[in-house]
């Protein structure tokens, strides 16, 4: 029996980082939800990325779960960075889009409203944002503006009488087509601060497109939306999101939710070299005996432990915990520190790059069948690598932290 097994839950976690973070009743709710992630969403994952599609028994399988506030876990606990963090995780480990597509809405949609909300918008929203009674995409970014959409955001929201004017487009947006509404971050024409709204994908004017021909993140609709003389209330404009400074405090709510998904990422991939490896066999003995093959795995264990110590620290000072204990808290708040999400962003999706392709190295030719799930890992680690900030601008976020200076033109 070989020394280091991998937890059903977490994966190989030599140092028994999660039990260490997390209480037994979360260990037991995320126990629950890689259960039905085995059961009843693995099997869907070749067809679905093969069709690019994702199937609707993916969410009737995890919704039920209410995983944003599972049953017997303390509600402090369940609303934490590093409970969300481990959601993540284990979400990747299974599949990136599923955790993409979920994340959408506990993440990306829920702490829109929840932030972006005034208090009675956001005590009547939340719960059915967390039970999927209202699910909603986040739409920032646009077809010519990524990087700097802070400066050059472009989508206009204009006053109509008691009301707004809604034109512009927006790209990449993840979840659009299943969602009720899209959270439109929009620059006010009068006094071009940007502004969030809520808007119904099924108003008029608003067409969604499907982005088609990606390889990676397949499963995951991602919408091109544009938005041509959309009407909506003031109602409909999320109450606390008055300018960038307001949106930058939502990001930096969420910035390490895609650190965590890069973690997860290389736990999944692990699990299928590990698996490949004792099974396959050349030149009449397992593959797994040999030393170069050894040597690479070695390697892929050691970044995914670097990359869950490294969010599981950042989730912590989040959090604002002082020790080993979940839940134990300085009660002076977390800190959110946008060179601290950049640095974990950064080096767990440029470890995550280099743990796929050691993964899809060791299982050679089968690396690119999808039965062997190490191609999809290789291939999702490339929109991972990129999404939610690219390496370069997050070295930049911490270039400027650690000199002082702004690198940004």
């Amino acid at each position: 029996m070989p020394a280091l097994e991998a937890d059903a839950t977490f994966g190989f976690d030599p140092y028994a980082i999660a039990d260490a973070r997390l209480t037994p009743a979360a260990r037991a709710a995320l126990a629950r939800l890689q259960q039905a992630l085995d059961r009843d969403v693995r099997p869907l994952l070749a067809e679905a990325w093969e069709t690019a599609t994702m199937p609707d028994a993916v969410l009737d399988a995890l919704v039920p779960l209410d995983i944003m506030q599972p049953e017997g876990v303390d509600a402090a606990e369940a609303a934490s960075s590093m409970f969300s963090g481990f959601r993540n995780y284990v979400l990747a480990r299974t599949d990136v889009s599923v955790a993409t597509l979920y994340n959408a809405q506990s993440g990306l949609f829920r702490t829109a409203v929840a932030l972006g909300g005034s208090a009675a918008q956001a005590a009547e929203l939340d719960p059915r944002v967390r039970s999927f009674q209202l699910r909603g995409a986040f739409a920032l970014t646009e077809p010519d503006h990524g990087s700097d959409i802070a400066g050059g955001l472009a989508t206009a929201a204009r006053r109509h009488g008691d009301g707004w004017v809604i034109d512009g487009r927006k790209k990449w947006i993840g979840g659009a087509a299943a969602s009720d509404v899209l959270v439109v971050f929009a620059r006010d024409v009068d006094d071009q601060a940007v502004k969030a709204f809520l808007v119904p994908t099924d108003a008029d004017g608003v067409r969604l497109e499907p982005i088609a021909g990606k390889v990676s993140l397949r499963p995951m609709q991602n919408a091109l939306i544009t938005l041509d003389g959309v009407r909506v209330t003031e109602t409909d404009r999320l109450q606390n999101v008055n300018g960038w400074r307001d949106v930058a405090r939502i990001l930096r709510a969420m910035r390490s939710d895609v650190a965590w998904i890069a973690a997860g990422l290389q736990a999944g991939v692990l699990d299928a070299a590990v698996h490949y490896v004792r099974e396959r066999h050349q030149f009449d003995r397992p593959i797994g005996g040999f030393q170069l093959v050894q040597e690479k795995l070695a390697r892929m264990l050691g970044n995914t432990v670097a990359s869950l110590s490294l969010v599981v620290q950042l989730s912590a000072r989040q959090d604002g915990s002082t020790g080993l204990t979940a839940g134990a808290s300085t009660g002076l708040g977390g800190e959110f520190a946008d060179e601290n999400s950049a640095l974990a962003k950064m080096q767990t999706a440029r470890l995550a790059r280099e743990t796929a392709a050691l993964g899809r190295e060791v299982l050679g030719g089968n690396g690119i069948l999808l039965e062997h799930d190490a191609a999809r890992f290789f291939a999702d680690a490339e929109a991972v690598y990129s999404y939610e900030g690219t390496h370069e601008i997050n070295a930049l976020i911490i270039g400027r932290a650690l000199t002082g200076a702004s690198a940004f033109l």
